[in-house]
């Protein structure tokens, strides 16, 4: 009996110790394995601003313009409120949509003329008191200074009631009573500041279609560069012996235009000739003038089969802006170009909207006579670089409205951009740089959120972080009239945010959905759970069993 006793004891002590291990083991598992893999395992996300990125789609835009009235001996009307210099404000609240609302501010301050601004206005020509008065002038981007005349001044060409000059600044006639001039003042502002269809386009992305002006999407999208490439295309090089001087070309016209610009974005400038290049569009050979006709609706055409040949845009980070000089084959000379209404263009040439424009330039009338062959071509340059010069300001949104007429708008000159113009361009620049960075981090937030198991490093959070201060940046200096700060911390919210939004760590095929996830775990810890779970549901019978052995014993 005591044997038997004792191999009974020694049984029992031989399970407890079992269940102590078995017990140890998951609470081992449990409290330190099950916490350590986790932690190990653990997807890192950086704290993104999701409020602040959420409320940039809400933000109003504020864009404030200052103004400065200068009046001239004499023009002071009779019923002026209050001596001079005085200030004025004025807001005007533009509603695009239940999100998107712009109020145009504009703080205007009247002051008489000083004596150096009187002697600029006694000049002999209007040109030379423009000249004049920009030397006097620390006009920063965005602001406007116009000068009232006396009604009876001579300085305006007869029939002219304003003169708008080559920089930030304008000649107004003066009328009779506050209210005329008033008039007349406003309409100045609205020709040489931005407008709410320059405004509206710019916001393109966030507005219906049927909102947005025809000329709305013919501009090219804002970006931190472009490349722009002249092509000459001659499809028939055994007739024509085709010579162009492009890079004296591109320097007089040009690059004087671009480093204008040189403020907005960087430009690389190329060019390229190409033999054998067809428009890839027969036209049509009208018998009364004896030339050869492309009608409007066959110019979409023509772009493609050219386009193949370019080979510039599918290389190119930047947006790629193509112009192309054809010389038409002699079998199809002269091609002249008709518009919807079935008149000729007068510029022989046409635009497509964010790509580019294409010239005819004939070299052989209807009658020529027969000539050796290559027949030697110089083309005229300055014909050439007119036409793409105007297509270049089109395609940047560099366009003028109608004017009233009586207003005069002094020719930019060789710059090819007057400042008010690029005030103009700023203006609705850092507006879409606003509006593309609210898109991209809206995007991003989006993603990471459906996206749990993306890791979100640390220095992509600072890059959100960094573009949402600049762009809330951007918005407060609009709103104090600072266009050349706004402008520059909206580029900055543009590159942080594309930085973020184009992290090669953010790739979501970089990590595993979570059913892969657990056809990876599974058989790592299914080996050591199984006996683990075993032996637990073993010890819960074995209490369970020793709780009813005393009452089967009663």
């Amino acid at each position: 009996m005591a044997a038997a006793a004792a191999a009974a004891a020694a049984d029992e002590a031989e399970k407890a110790r079992g269940r102590q291990a078995a017990l140890c083991f998951a609470a081992i598992a449990v409290a330190l394995g099950l916490p350590l893999w986790w932690r190990t395992t653990e997807t890192y996300r950086a704290a993104l601003p999701y409020g602040d990125i959420a409320a940039l789609g809400e933000l109003p835009f504020q864009l404030a313009v200052p103004v400065t009235v200068v009046f001239a001996a004499g023009s002071l009307p009779g019923d002026l409120p209050r001596p001079l210099p005085f200030r004025e404000m004025r807001e005007k609240e533009t509603v695009l949509n239940p999100r998107t609302r712009i109020t145009s501010c504009y703080e205007v301050v009247f002051r008489s003329a000083a004596a150096q601004e009187e002697a600029a206005l006694n000049a002999v020509t209007v040109q030379e008191a423009d000249a004049a008065l920009h030397q006097l002038q620390a006009a920063s981007l965005g602001s406007l200074t116009l000068y009232v005349i006396p009604e009876t001044s001579l300085l305006l060409p007869q029939g002219v009631g304003v003169y708008v000059g080559k920089h930030r600044s304008a000649l107004v006639r003066a009328r009779e009573g506050l209210a005329a001039l008033h008039a007349r003042l406003q309409q100045v502002i609205q020709v040489m500041s931005f407008t709410t269809s320059s405004i509206t386009a710019a916001l393109s992305d966030r507005l219906p279609a049927s909102q947005l002006s025809p000329d709305a999407r013919r501009h090219f999208k804002s970006s931190l560069g472009y490349e722009i490439t002249f092509s000459l295309l001659n499809p028939d090089p055994k007739s024509h012996a085709v010579h162009w001087d492009i890079e004296g070309a591109v320097s007089r016209y040009v690059q004087p235009f671009l480093d204008k610009l040189s403020f907005v974005a960087n430009f690389s400038v190329d060019s390229q000739i190409l033999y054998y290049a067809v428009l890839g569009v027969t036209p049509r050979f009208d018998k009364q003038s004896s030339s050869f006709l492309l009608s409007a609706h066959s110019l979409p055409h023509v772009i493609n089969p050219v386009e193949a040949r370019l080979g510039s845009s599918a290389a190119s980070l930047y947006p790629v802006l193509n112009f192309l000089l054809y010389v038409p084959e002699r079998s199809h000379s002269p091609l002249y170009i008709q518009d919807k209404d079935g008149a000729l263009v007068g510029t022989n040439a046409f635009h497509s909207p964010r790509w580019g424009g294409i010239m005819v330039y004939n070299v052989e009338g209807p009658a020529s006579p027969p000539a050796s062959l290559p027949l030697r071509v110089d083309v005229d340059m300055v014909q050439v670089m007119e036409v793409f010069l105007a297509q270049l300001r089109l395609l940047f949104g560099v366009s003028r409205e109608v004017l009233p007429p009586e207003f005069l708008l002094e020719s930019p000159g060789n710059e090819g951009l007057a400042d008010w113009e690029l005030d103009r361009l700023l203006w609705a620049r850092t507006v879409e740089n606003i509006a593309t960075v609210s898109t991209t981090l809206t995007s991003l937030a989006q993603l990471l959120d459906k996206i749990g198991n993306i890791v979100i490093k640390d220095d992509v959070a600072s890059e959100v972080y960094r573009a949402v201060a600049a762009v809330q940046s951007a918005m407060a200096e609009l709103a104090v009239g600072h266009l050349d700060s706004a402008f520059q911390a909206s580029k900055e919210a543009v590159t942080s945010s594309e930085r973020a939004f184009f992290d090669p760590s953010l790739l979501h095929l970089l990590y595993f959905p979570d059913d892969q996830k657990f056809a990876i775990y599974i058989p790592l810890f299914l080996p050591m759970a199984v006996p683990i779970l075993l032996s637990l549901v073993k010890i819960f019978r074995e209490a369970k069993q020793r709780k009813k052995e005393p009452t089967k014993t009663d």
